[in-house]
């Protein structure tokens, strides 16, 4: 068995007490093992072994008649779970079951928080042992740690059980009530979720606010001034902020509809008047109005929780949460890091006295705070307390001490969070802000004011050893950022070095990233920090929304999703109710709130939540099965956008082939394909009338000379393709009778716009007939496949390098080709794509290739196909990496087991399980 240490013999001698310790994986069993004495066997239940049934299939033969039976969940008697083993966890279980007749006691070691107390009392619930049980609970892989938790065990916590089985089951209920709906009303297989759906509704709301967005312009004057030969720095910035004693306007005085905002009392210069001023100020006098110098001090950042891990990760090194939380999770089972899922900030005294030492050992003891600091904030929707993420151990050990034993992201990740751990108990940073205005009067006669700021740091402090990344998307400066100015007074006078009138637009809401989304959904309360990787990847794996580059940009199907769950089923969506809802998930946990009371008050409707949730409101049931069938269908599906240059309205509809634009023209719908690669927000009305101009119905080639039917160039979902129009049937003829129309897709050479009849009538005539094998008689052909170019002699195919190969390759150039030994995959190595950097886990250079799927990255050792939002020229080597990464993480792919029997699981039907504690 994987991580299993069973072969280890007692050594305790007579009446010793062996012991069985249940972890969730073989690294984190190995781990641990190597820390517990002889008497100690550890096992790996490899995740959770049991679930609610995914389907009909999972569904024991004794259920299948019943009528909650698709939901897993009995929802007229106390919402009792039906439970059911894995099939490929079954094997495992029994052996778990033969571990368990030789030892005294079983000890549950997974993870502390709800989800690993669940798992503790799923295994508890199917091993049903006749030994002693206990609980053993840690923080940190370490041996004092490991052997500390084994010496102290404790009771199965009951209330955090209650708490994750409750939240199971509601996400249950939640998505196979709502779901269907969308099934219905938008298109089959979407799928709706307690937090899933309020996160897309985020992005969509971004992205509508960037749609209706209407830019602004405005001019200032930016400057360099001379402040003399003597000064230090001579010349520094400075930019025009007033005329006449009015503020000049800003982008902030702007609201989205590109108008002032009524509170704006601001000048806004165009680009005559901007010039005039700085044309008027050539060779004028200036002189320093006022100085302003003020210190400052800058607190170290509190030491990470797992949403601050993974929003800095996300800047700093570029990791999705995903690949984050699947580092951190390796650095932790290895015993590198403390546990990494946590809400606390705070450290233990043992971990503050490792941090204070090592930052005195580093960088001195001036660079120490006076006393040690702890960490506290007011969690919102906190799981039980755990300590921050920090390095394991007494003592911390460095990123050169770890170097040789860890891969490039978990160095990364270990350097990361032991250089934050170390600066949050150093002393303050300090430095000096200084404000600069400087007036003075242009030939116009108008009398200008600039501004000039500077900031200079005067001791680093924390800074030393670790700076905060800026979130690229939202701007900012650095904390370590400085800008010197030289020392001014009062009434000194300058010149002006240089003038420049500039031009500025202002620019829409910046796109969600995945570290903004993070924290916004912390910041509203929706969700658990320890789910939010998992959600990200969802919506994403559900094409609610994609990535160009670091944003994430919502499909128009998630437009028709949130459209429909708004409109219809609001209180699902809502932002406060969704937070509301996990603080009264968290009082289950807390033992203040019964589990089955609360679920049948959600569900039927109940006096649960605030008012107007949707236990007030007469619960989910009835909250989704009324009113359903009086959704328009045609009306969710339809999103406005804008009138084109005639008054018609534009709208992008989603049908169940995916969206398209759509517009009436002369009583009639004009309608045009979308592609999939264009971000709602740049649907601009320019855009849209190019794609109607390429008509759905193709661009006519003209005629076959052949058959006289008319030949047209298309757009398809698959890709461009030209096709023939066939006449129309007679009335009365099946279609299974009806005639194919031939196809054939566009070469890679071959662009819609461009292709000629010419080109077309060869396409359509593939598969060309090469010749016949002399020996054989077998007929060889040469035609285009989903794979590319190739020959096919019978059941026997062979590649062709080029798809001009097709037209012009001759018999006896394919039976040269049949004559050698039959190679696997294609028949030559094609030239890579592009060449990139090396891969910081192999040290091996990375390609980009083309391959039977498309194009994807290697490093000779890994392949990973490139994402539809990730293009060949524009991929950097970050990127590339990461797909890399994630692709060795999610390791080989396995071959599909044969389908067993059934026999089984009918006549021994899963038991039912033992009531959880009530609490009703």
């Amino acid at each position: 068995m994987a991580g299993s240490t069973r072969t280890r013999k007692s050594s305790g001698g007579a009446g010793a007490t062996r012991r069985l310790v249940i972890v969730e994986s073989p690294t984190k069993a190995r781990k641990i093992a190597s820390y517990l004495g002889a008497n100690f066997v550890v096992e790996s239940s490899r995740g959770h072994i049991r679930d609610l049934p995914r389907g009909a299939a999972d569904v024991p033969a004794k259920f299948k008649g019943q009528a909650w039976a698709r939901l897993g969940v009995d929802v007229d008697h106390d919402f009792e779970p039906l439970y059911v083993i894995s099939a490929d966890k079954k094997s495992l279980v029994t052996e778990l079951k033969e571990a368990l007749k030789d030892v005294d006691e079983l000890y549950l070691a997974t993870d502390g928080d709800r989800e690993g107390e669940a798992i503790a009392w799923h295994l508890l619930e199917t091993l049903k042992p006749k030994v002693p049980v206990r609980r053993m609970v840690f923080h940190e892989i370490t041996e004092s740690a490991i052997q500390a938790a084994a010496a102290n065990p404790r009771d199965l916590d009951q209330d955090l059980v209650d708490a994750q089985e409750t939240r199971r089951i509601l996400d249950r209920l939640y998505g196979y009530e709502v779901s269907p709906v969308l099934w219905k009303k938008v298109m089959p297989k979407l799928s709706a979720g307690r937090v899933q759906s309020v996160a897309t509704r985020l992005v969509v709301e971004r992205e509508r606010e960037r749609m209706k967005f209407v830019s602004a312009s405005y001019w200032d004057i930016s400057a360099q001034m001379d402040a003399g030969e003597k000064a230090t720095p001579r010349q520094f910035g400075a930019r025009l902020v007033a005329v006449d004693g009015t503020r000049l306007a800003t982008g902030r005085d702007f609201g989205s509809d590109g108008k002032l905002t009524g509170k704006a009392d601001v000048v806004v210069l165009d680009e005559a008047q901007a010039r005039a001023i700085a044309n008027g100020l050539q060779n004028a006098p200036v002189k320093v109005s006022s100085v302003e110098e003020k210190p400052y001090t800058r607190k170290p950042y509190a030491p990470f929780m797992t949403s601050t891990l993974q929003q800095e990760a996300g800047r700093k090194l570029r990791f999705s949460a995903d690949r984050t939380m699947r580092t951190a999770q390796k650095l932790y089972e290895n015993g590198y890091i403390t546990y990494m899922r946590t809400d606390s900030t705070t450290l233990s005294e043992t971990a503050i006295n490792a941090a204070r030492t090592q930052a005195t050992d580093l960088y001195g003891a001036q660079y120490v705070a006076d006393k040690p600091r702890q960490y506290t904030r007011k969690v919102k929707n906190a799981q039980e307390a755990h300590e921050a993420i920090r390095p394991a151990g007494e003592v911390f050990r460095t990123p050169g001490q770890v170097a040789a034993e860890l891969d490039s992201d978990e160095f990364k990740l270990y350097e990361m969070i032991w250089q934050r751990t170390i600066a949050s108990q150093m002393a303050d940073a300090r430095g000096n802000t200084t404000s600069v205005r400087i007036q003075g009067r242009a030939a116009t006669g108008q009398e200008v004011t600039f501004a000039a700021s500077g900031r200079t740091i005067t001791f680093a402090g924390f800074l030393k050893a670790y700076v905060e990344t800026v979130d690229a998307e939202a701007g900012g400066e650095s904390d370590d950022a400085e800008s010197r100015l030289p020392q001014l007074v009062k009434d000194q006078d300058l010149t002006i070095a240089e003038l420049s009138a500039d031009g500025h637009t202002t620019s829409p809401p910046s796109r969600f990233t995945e570290p903004s989304l993070i924290k916004t959904m912390e910041e509203l309360g929706i969700g658990r920090p320890s789910t939010y990787s998992s959600i990200i990847s969802t919506i994403q794996d559900r094409g609610y929304v994609w990535k160009k580059g670091a944003a994430l940009v919502p499909s128009w199907v998630a437009f028709a999703v949130v459209g429909l769950l708004e409109q219809h089923f609001g209180r699902l969506v809502d932002y406060d109710f969704t937070a509301a809802l996990e603080d009264e998930l968290d009082g289950i946990a807390a033992g203040r709130q019964g589990r089955t009371n609360w679920l049948s008050g959600f569900y039927f409707g109940g006096s649960v939540g605030p008012d107007g949730s949707i236990g007030r409101s007469g619960g989910l049931k009835k909250l989704v099965g009324t009113g359903v069938e009086d959704i328009d269908p045609r009306e969710v599906n339809s999103i406005p956008l804008f009138s084109d240059d005639e008054g018609r309205t534009v709208v992008v509809r989603v049908g169940r082939f995916g969206p398209y634009l759509e517009r009436e023209v002369d009583g009639a719908a004009q309608r045009a394909n979308l592609p999939d690669d264009l971000p709602p927000d740049e649907l601009t009305n320019e855009i849209a009338e190019k794609l109607f101009s390429t008509p759905q119905e193709g661009r006519s080639l003209g005629t076959d000379p052949v058959s006289g039917n008319e030949i047209v160039a298309k757009e398809g979902r698959f890709g461009p393709y030209v096709t023939e129009v066939l006449p129309e049937l007679e009335e009365g003829t099946p279609k299974s009778k009806a005639p194919k129309p031939r196809t054939g897709s566009l070469f890679k050479s071959m662009a819609l716009d461009s292709v000629t009849l010419d080109d077309a009538l060869k396409l359509l005539s593939l598969p060309r007939v090469v010749g016949k094998d002399p020996e054989t008689g077998a007929e060889i052909t040469a035609q285009n496949g989903r794979y590319g170019p190739y020959l096919k002699k019978g059941t026997d195919s062979r590649s062709l390098t080029d798809e001009s190969q097709i037209f012009t390759v001759t018999l006896d150039e394919a039976l040269k080709i049949y004559a050698e030994p039959k190679k696997r995959g294609r028949a030559a190595a094609a030239p890579p794509l592009r060449e990139m950097g090396n891969d910081p886990v192999s040290g091996k250079p990375m390609v980009i290739k083309e391959g039977r799927f498309g194009p994807y990255v290697t490093d000779g050792e890994a392949n990973a196909s490139l994402r539809k939002t990730d293009s060949v020229e524009s991929i950097t080597d970050e990127r590339a990496a990461e797909l890399l990464a994630e692709k060795r993480a999610k390791g080989p792919v396995k071959k599909k087991a044969p389908a067993k029997k059934a026999t089984t699981t009918a006549k021994k039907p899963a038991a039912k399980k033992a009531p959880a504690k009530s609490k009703s």
